[in-house]
Parts: C-alpha cells; structure tokens; sequence
C-alpha cells in the first residue's frame, strides 16, 4: 500500500501515536537517546526532534517533555519542534476543527508556558492539513513566539511551500513535489529548503528536485527525517549518498547542505555547521579518505572515527 492508504487505514502516525500513548516517558527516553548515540556515531553534531506522533494533550506535551529531557542531557545541541498538525486523530475524523482548537487554543498556551517548544510544524499536504488550516495554526504559533517549520509537498504540489513563505518559516521540508511556482516563491527569502531523501527511498518516491533548485539558485539543506513510518533511519552518510546518487548533486554540494546550511535550518548557523573562527568547535575525524567525496561513494559505510562537540572528543 502506499503511505496514504495506510494512514486511511489507521495505520502509519495514527498507529504510531496508539503506541507512544501506551509508553511511559523513562521508555520513550531511554530508546530517544539510544537512537540519539547511533547519529551522533555517524556524525550528527545537532538535532532537531519533533513531536507529532501523540495527537493529544496528554501525549504531544509528553513528547515534548521527554525532548526537553534529551536537552538536557544530549551531549549535541538539540531543538525542540511541536508537529501537534502532523495528522487528524481518527475520534476528531468528522470534526477536524475541533483538533485545530485543541492545537490552537489549548496545547499551545501550555506549551509555551513550560518552554517546551522551539518551532511549531504543520504536515500541509494531500490528506493531512490544508493551506488555510496551516495558516490559521501558524498564525497561533506565531503569537507564542514560536516560527514555523513546515512539512511540504511531501505526496503532491500541496501549497506548503508558499504557506510555509508566506510565514516566514525558517525551513520548508520534503519538497519531492517541487515545480518552477514552488522554486519562484523560494527564491530571495529566508526559508531554507530541507531535503529528505531517504523518505523518498524508503516510501519509493521520486526525489526532490535539488538539481533544479540549485542551479535555479535556491540553497538546500539535508536530513534523515528519522521517524518510524516514513524513515526508519538516522544514518546521515547514507543520505549524503541519495543526495548525489539519485538527486544529482556533487560531493561538495551534498556536505554544504548536510552542515552550514542544516544548521541554518535549526537556527544555530551563529554557532554551529561550519569549521570557523567564533563557531563550536564541533566536528568529526574520518577514518583516511583521499578526499570528501569517498564518504557519498561509499554508500553503507560509516567513515567517522573520531567525533568532536563543543572542543571535547565524544
């Protein structure tokens, strides 16, 4: 079955949120930072980690409690993102407003009285949140101080992305549907593109279009979208791979992206994502490689040997 059909049948996020009600936060921690000691080995210096998998009060701030934990302890910087809009709850199927307060009205007092959340996301695509429902969880969002962060155009040309512009979000991620409106609206903004091909692998859909972006003159940044439904992975080489293998993109570009232009994404290109003066001094050592594009070539191999955060070897 195709991602959609799952989801109408309650499975994928719906299924996933069933199981995560079920856990207790101590389960849901100590299995986050097992998966958290996995990317910084293959290394990841930075993360961000959203919610969206509880779909209720409880849940979604339980998620996010157990993320502020993780901050806490993560040896990496970490950011905080809360995708209460990630799906509609199959009890709020027939009254999808309902959910939209809930997210609007209740979670996000809350959330931003207990400094929970750094950014606020919406699944704006086919069979999940509409433009104008997006607009309107966004626009609470923003009361709170929270700025977007946006899946988009994940499953069709969905208008995620100019929605994601439109409010200024800090990154738009997914974009496998991206034609020359979606380019247009990108160009000269501060949205930063997010690709995720190990979804596109993993769901076998056709890639995002990074050499059309690129050479259009838009940045793009990578990531895993590590989560159990669409990419069950959080192997950062491997996406470097897909990046230049089935999206087109050099060696250089691929590392640009999956760095200085990631961190800019989460919003700490003042301090992170590149090897310069002022910056932490977060970095890896590679085992010996005649040059970067070895790690790419080598697709399944793991290259980091020696992991530095902050100036301390890990």
């Amino acid at each position: 079955m195709t991602y959609e059909e799952i989801a109408r049948r309650g499975g994928g996020i719906l299924n996933s949120a069933k199981k995560l009600a079920n856990a207790s936060e101590e389960e849901i921690l100590e299995s986050a930072l097992l998966r958290l000691q996995e990317m910084i080995n293959f290394g990841t210096g930075a993360i961000e980690i959203k919610s969206g998998y509880g779909l209720s009060f409880e849940s979604e701030l339980k998620m996010l409690r157990v993320i502020k934990k993780i901050k806490e302890n993560a040896p990496i910087p970490v950011k905080a993102t809360f995708l209460g809009a990630h799906a509609i709850p199959a009890i709020y199927k027939e009254n999808r407003n309902e959910y939209i307060k809930l997210i609007t009205e209740k979670m996000l007092p809350v959330i931003a009285d207990q400094g929970l959340a750094d950014f606020i996301d919406v699944f704006c695509d086919r069979g999940f949140f509409t433009p104008e429902e997006t607009s309107e969880i966004l626009e609470a969002g923003w009361k709170y101080q929270l700025r977007p962060k946006i899946h988009a155009n994940e499953l069709d040309f969905s208008g995620g992305i100019q929605e994601g512009v439109k409010h200024y979000a800090l990154s738009v991620d997914h974009l496998e549907f991206t034609g020359d409106a979606e380019i247009s609206a990108l160009l000269g903004t501060e949205t930063m593109p997010t690709l995720l091909p190990s979804t596109a692998f993993f769901l076998k859909l056709h890639y995002a279009p990074a050499r059309k972006m690129i050479d259009a003159g838009l940045p793009v940044a990578l990531a895993t979208d590590f989560n159990p439904g669409s990419s069950p992975s959080g192997n950062m080489p491997f996406v470097l791979s897909l990046a230049c293998i089935h999206m087109n993109m050099d060696p250089e570009e691929a590392i640009n992206a999956a760095t200085i232009n990631s961190a800019y994404a989460m919003g700490i290109s003042e301090t992170n994502g590149s090897i310069t003066p002022g910056r932490n001094a977060s970095f890896f050592i590679t085992q010996p490689a005649s040059s970067p594009a070895v790690s790419p070539y080598a697709f399944g191999s793991n290259l980091v040997d020696r992991r530095f955060i902050i100036g301390k070897e890990i």
